[in-house]
C-alpha cells in the first residue's frame, strides 16, 4: 500500500491475519445433473477469513433470500403488503415474485399456518404447498416450520419427503427438538438449519448433537438468531462474530456457515410506525431492515432472509461493491 503525505511517499505493508480454520461449505439446491429441478446451486460458506477481506484469504458471496408466509397474521406489516401487492395472498405467486421480479437467490417458505394454535393445517396440506412452490419456482428453498416441536416433527417428515432430491434447508433444529428435523434431512438429502438463540455454547453443542445423530457437517447451517436495530442487535452481532472467529481459529464445531433472518428488524414498531417526527415510515422501514442486514453481513452471515423488495435491491448493491 502506498501512503503519500507532505510530498513523501512510503510503502506500507498491509497487515494480514493468518487463520488456521475454514468455514465449511454447504451446498443448497439440487440442479438437473444432480437429480433435482433447481435452476441454481448456492454454496454457503467456504471462507478462510473475516467478511469481505479478500486481500487476506478466500471470501464467499452471501446469498440473499426473501420470506414467503403461507398465511399472514393480523400483525404483518401493511407496508410490505402494499409494496408486494395482491400476490402476497398467494404463497406460490409471492415466491415467484421474490425470485423473478425482486431477484432473490432463494425463498424461505414459512409454514406458520401449521401451528396448532393458528390455522393448524395438516402436514399433508403443507407438503402440497411445498411441492407446488418447487414446481413453479426453481430457486433453492428453505422450508421453515411453525416452531411447535410436536407438529413440526410431522411437517418436516412429510415436507422433507415431498422435496426429496431438491437439497432444501429444513428450518429449524433446536436443542430440545432437533432429532425429527435431523431424521427428515438425512433421509431426503436436505441440510439442517441449527437454531441457537444468541448463545455460542448452545450453537456448538447443537452442532455436536446433530453430527453425532448422523447429520454430515457439510449439511448444517447455523442460525444464531439475528436481532434488529433497537431490539438487541449488538448482543446478536457479538454472538455471531464470536462464532465466526472461533471457526476461523479452528473450532470444527463452529465452522458452519450462518444464516440470518432479517425479518426480525420489523419487531421494532419504531421501524414503520407513522410518526411525523421520525420521517417517512416507508423509507425508515427499509433503512431499518437494511441496517440490520448490514450488521449481520459484517458479523459473518453467509445468507440473509429479507422482507422488503427495496431492501433486497440495496443489499444486493452493497454485496456487489464488497465482493464484486
Amino acid at each position: 500500500m502506498v501512503v503519500s503525505n507532505f510530498g513523501v511517499t512510503v510503502m506500507v505493508a498491509i497487515p494480514k491475519e493468518n487463520w488456521s480454520g475454514k468455514i465449511k461449505e454447504v451446498a443448497f439446491g439440487a440442479t438437473d445433473d444432480e437429480g433435482g429441478t433447481r435452476d441454481r446451486k448456492l454454496r454457503l460458506g467456504g471462507e478462510t477469513t473475516l467478511p469481505f477481506l479478500a486481500f487476506e484469504g478466500a471470501v464467499s458471496r452471501p446469498a440473499i433470500g426473501m420470506e414467503v408466509i403461507d398465511h399472514l397474521g393480523e400483525d404483518y406489516p401493511q407496508l410490505i403488503i402494499d409494496e408486494v401487492g395482491d400476490v402476497i395472498r398467494d404463497p406460490v405467486a409471492w415466491a415467484d415474485a421474490c425470485v423473478n421480479i425482486y431477484g432473490a437467490d432463494f425463498v424461505c417458505l414459512k409454514l406458520l399456518s401449521t401451528n396448532p394454535e393458528e390455522e393448524n393445517i395438516s402436514a399433508e396440506d403443507a407438503a402440497s404447498l411445498v411441492s407446488t412452490v418447487l414446481k413453479q419456482v426453481k430457486a433453492p428453498l428453505v422450508i421453515q416450520g411453525s416452531g411447535d416441536y410436536e407438529k413440526d416433527s410431522r411437517v418436516f417428515e412429510i415436507c422433507g419427503e415431498a422435496a426429496k432430491g431438491e437439497q432444501c434447508l429444513l428450518a429449524r433444529a433446536e436443542q430440545d427438538g432437533y432429532k425429527s428435523v435431523a431424521v427428515a434431512a438425512t433421509a431426503n438429502d436436505h441440510a439442517v438449519v441449527a437454531f441457537s438463540n444468541i448463545d455460542v455454547n448452545i450453537a456448538k453443542q447443537l452442532n455436536i448433537m446433530l453430527t453425532e445423530f448422523g447429520v454430515p457437517p457439510d449439511h448444517i447451517v447455523s442460525d444464531p438468531l439475528m436481532a434488529g436495530v433497537g431490539f438487541g442487535m449488538e448482543y446478536a452481532y457479538s454472538a455471531m462474530e464470536r462464532i465466526k472467529l472461533a471457526g476461523l481459529v479452528g473450532d470444527k464445531m463452529l465452522q458452519s456457515p450462518m444464516i440470518a433472518d432479517i425479518s426480525v428488524a420489523w419487531s421494532a414498531k419504531e421501524a414503520y410506525r407513522i410518526d411525523a417526527n421520525l420521517g417517512d415510515e416507508r423509507d425508515r422501514a427499509v433503512f431499518w431492515e437494511v441496517a440490520t442486514a448490514l450488521a449481520a453481513l459484517m458479523a459473518g452471515a453467509n445468507a440473509l432472509i429479507l422482507r422488503h423488495p427495496k431492501s433486497v435491491a440495496i443489499i444486493r448493491n452493497v454485496v456487489d461493491e464488497l465482493v464484486g
